[in-house]
């Protein structure tokens, strides 16, 4: 019964993202997170635009709670908006991005370079673009475009970021997926070459761990 109860909560979450989505879409929706409180439920919303979200007087904000909270079943939701820095760091914003571009008629392989040029731009460490459908003709594929460091195995590949988006054209849809390393994770093999006084070494206090220059003869 956990099990169920587990993947019915999912769902709902899944549904309230996608319709999350579907209204501040042009804002640049970057990521929401949901935590409950005794009195209410915290909506953070992570957007590139902030301004578009709240709407004049907080009118979309109201809609949005009252939308959750029927459809939903949130108890007493609250939107929090927070604007993104960096939005060539958001993953889910990229991948958005990137999905409203071939929507608009760009050719998937341009669209794919430039968000992924927009990404290492921004100053990543890594990043990748993954487009699966039509994407010419009437077989579906798959192509992947990647710059840098990108890790997808292993304890390291935690510090990926990812999102996912999908593209509604007229041969059928695209799933979109974009991960990126960003540039203040630090890896197991990163080395770091410190410079060191030839006559010292590290010793625990005194004389010790120095090197006599009469020994050098």
């Amino acid at each position: 019964m956990k099990e169920l109860k587990f993947l019915k909560e999912n769902i709902r979450r899944q549904l309230i993202k996608e319709y999350l989505i579907q209204e501040i879409g042009d804002a640049g929706f970057g990521g929401v997170d949901i935590q409950r409180t005794p009195q209410n439920t915290i909506v953070m919303l992570r957007v590139e635009r902030p301004g578009l979200v709240i709407g004049r007087r907080g009118s979309k904000i109201k809609n949005m709670e009252a939308t959750l909270e029927k459809k939903f079943s949130l108890t007493s939701p609250l939107i929090k908006v927070e604007g993104t820095e960096e939005p060539g760091l958001n993953a889910q914003i990229m991948a958005q991005k990137l999905a409203r571009s071939i929507e608009k008629g760009w050719h998937f392989r341009r669209a794919g370079h430039s968000i992924l040029k927009r990404i290492m731009d921004s100053g990543a460490r890594g990043g990748q673009v993954r487009m699966g459908g039509k994407l010419t003709g009437e077989r579906s594929r798959t192509v992947k475009y990647t710059s840098g460091k990108v890790i997808s195995s292993g304890y390291p590949s935690e510090s990926i970021e990812k999102g996912f988006a999908v593209a509604m054209t007229k041969p059928g849809i695209i799933g979109i997926t974009v991960k990126i390393l960003r540039k203040n994770v630090k890896l197991p093999d990163d080395i770091q070459v410190r410079k060191v006084n030839f006559g010292e070494v590290t010793g625990i206090g005194g004389n010790e761990g120095k090197i006599d220059p009469q020994d050098e003869q």
